[in-house]
Formats: C-alpha cells, structure tokens, sequence
C-alpha cells in the first residue's frame, strides 16, 4: 500500500515539476555524469562493484527517453574517463565489457538515438574499441530521438591537448610558419579541433552520487556551463530528480562571464 500511495505522489510531483520548466529555457546540451555506481552496490550489500554499473548501465536507457520526453536535443554521458584505465584489471574489463552491451542496447534497431563516441579509444582494448565503432555507425542518420555523445576513455586536458595537436597539424598543411601560426592561434581555432567541434556547447552539467567536482569532463565545453549536484548514486538517479535539475537550471540567469 506505501509503494502505491508513493507512486500516486511521485507521479503527481512529476507533473507539477515539468509543468514548472519553460520549454524554451531548456539547455541545448546536456552533460551527465553517472557517478556512484561502486557506492550503490555496496551499500546495496553486493560484493561485485560490478553489479552496481551494471544497474547503473541498464539506467541510461531510461534516462534517455526522460530526454526525449522533455525536448533535450543533446546529452554527453561520461562512462569512463582515461583516468579510469587504471582501474585492476579485473575491475576494468567487467567495466569495458558493461559499457560495451550499454552501447549496444542503445544502438539496437527501433531505438530513435544518434550515438557519437568521444575520447581516446587507441587506449581501450583494440576488440572493444572497434565493437563500440560498429555499434555507434549502426545509429548514424537517426534523427527522431536526442542525439547523443558517449564519452569512453575520455579525458578533459587530453581532449585540449589533441584539439591544439589538430589545429597545429592543420595549419602547418596549409603552409604557415610557425610564426603565422602563433600569430593566428585562439580560443575559436582551438574550439574547431575539440571532440565535439559541430555541437553546441554544455548548458548544463548533472553530477550524481554528492560529489561536487567535473573530473575532467569537457573542460574546454563547459566553460560556461551550470552545474548541478545531486545526493543520490546514479542508479537510484529518478524523474524527479532529473526534473528539479531542469528547474534549477531554468531558474537561473546565465551570465556567460559578462
């Protein structure tokens, strides 16, 4: 009877919340990091933590229709940062092989989304790297859902560090000196050679499980982003939960540094 009476609630809060958020104030690009999957399974009593990203994995899908409920045209999910490779051994390939079958379920035929990876994949597993290819040229043209980027093996200062690499090697193609390129050389050329290059900037950065940091995630894209920090673990992450960070963020006046 509680779990009824709770649902009853949820569902009327949830409506009261989404009719609360302007649909034209909406972010663009929405970044999401789904923190505390470890710390749900252990406080959940399982001795596997990966049984808590694989919860947590089986999330994503959900979370995803809430956006295309909603009119979010663009969503970044951080799974796995460069830093993360580090990770036992043991650990890392349950992870990569999690993230493989997330991929692989969002990619699968009647699902509505574009998947774009980003990050360095020559660090993953040469086998999983070109699973996550296929699947992700298996979604290209898709247009009916948000479009979506998986960041895997992705790295904020990496990502700066390839885009100046890129926008160096381009220049020096065309012929200029060293000299003319330092002369030349920007924020904007720098934003033309990113991972992300053609997309909109974040608007918004959504951190689950109470920390408060961005972990490297899209330095160079969230320059003027708003954050947004929730207590719970991303596979307890709801509706509701996404809802108020929605409000918050239409709620606030961007400034853009001015």
């Amino acid at each position: 009877m509680r779990r009824k009476v709770r649902r009853v609630i949820d569902s009327v809060y949830v409506r009261r919340l989404a009719a609360e958020i302007e649909g034209d104030q909406l972010p663009r690009h929405v970044g999401i990091l789904v923190d505390g999957n470890r710390r749900w399974a252990r406080s959940a009593g399982f001795d596997d933590p990966s049984d808590g990203h694989r919860i947590g994995g089986a999330r994503i899908e959900t979370f995803l229709r809430w956006c295309d409920e909603i009119g979010i045209g663009r969503v970044t999910i951080f799974l796995l940062s460069d830093d993360n490779l580090s990770r036992p051994a043991g650990e890392l390939d349950a992870l990569l092989q999690i993230i493989v079958d997330v991929v692989g379920g969002l990619a699968r035929q009647g699902n509505p989304w574009e998947l774009n990876l980003i990050g360095a994949l020559d660090l993953l597993p040469a086998p999983t790297a070109t699973q996550l290819k296929e699947y992700a040229a298996q979604t290209q043209g898709r247009r009916e859902g948000t479009r979506i980027n998986i960041a895997v093996g992705y790295g904020g200062q990496r990502e700066i560090a390839d885009a100046v690499r890129s926008a160096i090697g381009e220049l020096l193609s065309r012929g200029c000196t060293m000299d003319e390129i330092a002369d030349s050389f920007d924020a904007q050329l720098i934003s033309e050679h990113t991972y992300t290059a053609s997309q909109p900037n974040i608007d918004l950065i959504i951190r689950t499980s109470g920390e408060q940091r961005l972990s490297g995630f899209m330095l160079w894209e969230s320059a003027y982003a708003e954050m947004y920090f929730c207590e719970c673990n991303w596979p307890d992450f709801r509706k509701i939960d996404f809802l108020r960070a929605l409000r918050s963020y239409t709620r606030r006046h961007r400034r853009f540094g001015r």
